[in-house]
């Protein structure tokens, strides 16, 4: 909402990139890394940076159940400049993202790219910002939900968390840039990741923080508990 305020003629993108499945922890490690890697040199190609303000990004793990490989791929809101739907020197068709993440990545098969601009039907201050809302909660979601992989076998599911944990040991699963970055930090925003849940403010305390174990014992006279 805050980027909307300073940048109300902006437009929004929806982008989806993906690579090829993988079939253990240390292939989800380094997939992991070198998708990383290959967002950062896609930010920075001329066509992409020159109309951009800014972006979050999350990557998303989902598990295949029949085959039982990991598709990791990122959902990005993009923000950019109105002048992006300009003409074709500004403009970037979906072959045009599918072939920028294919060289970002480095790859030699073609990618599964999707990009849609998030727009309402009724273009109204209130609807756009329900839209862009709609579209940073699904880039927002969870990075991995346990009903994607967990089955109920016990041996799978317990091979399944050792290769998620492998695999995603020390990510960033959520990332701003541009000006979402800048307003997260002007904002003291709370970080998604690593951030303190109890205090989100850089001021120091001097209040001792405390803490209390409640002991509950059993009574067998009483058939009840006894807190001490």
């Amino acid at each position: 909402e805050e980027v909307i305020r300073q940048k109300p003629k902006a437009r929004w993108l929806f982008l989806t990139l993906s690579v090829k499945n993988v079939f253990h922890g240390e292939a989800l490690d380094k997939s992991l890394k070198a998708m990383a890697e290959g967002f950062r040199r896609l930010m920075g190609y001329k066509k992409v940076k020159q109309n951009m303000i800014g972006f979050m990004r999350s990557t998303e793990v989902t598990v295949n159940k029949k085959d039982g490989s990991y598709n990791q791929h990122m959902h990005v809101l993009l923000c950019v400049e109105r002048t992006y739907f300009k003409n074709s020197d500004n403009y970037l068709s979906q072959e045009d993202w599918t072939s920028l993440w294919k060289k970002a990545m480095k790859l030699d098969y073609v990618p599964i790219v999707h990009i849609e601009a998030v727009k309402n039907k009724k273009r109204n201050k209130k609807k756009e910002v329900t839209a862009i809302q709609a579209a940073v909660q699904e880039t927002a979601k969870y990075s991995v939900k346990d009903a994607d992989y967990l089955t109920g076998n016990l041996e799978n599911d317990l091979e399944v968390v050792k290769d998620l944990e492998e695999g995603l040991y020390r990510k960033r699963m959520i990332a701003y840039g541009g000006l979402l970055k800048k307003v997260h930090k002007q904002l003291n925003l709370d970080d998604v990741e690593e951030g303190d849940l109890v205090r989100v403010d850089d001021e120091d305390s001097d209040i001792e923080e405390k803490a209390y174990s409640i002991v509950a014992q059993w009574n067998w006279k009483a058939q009840n508990y006894f807190i001490h």
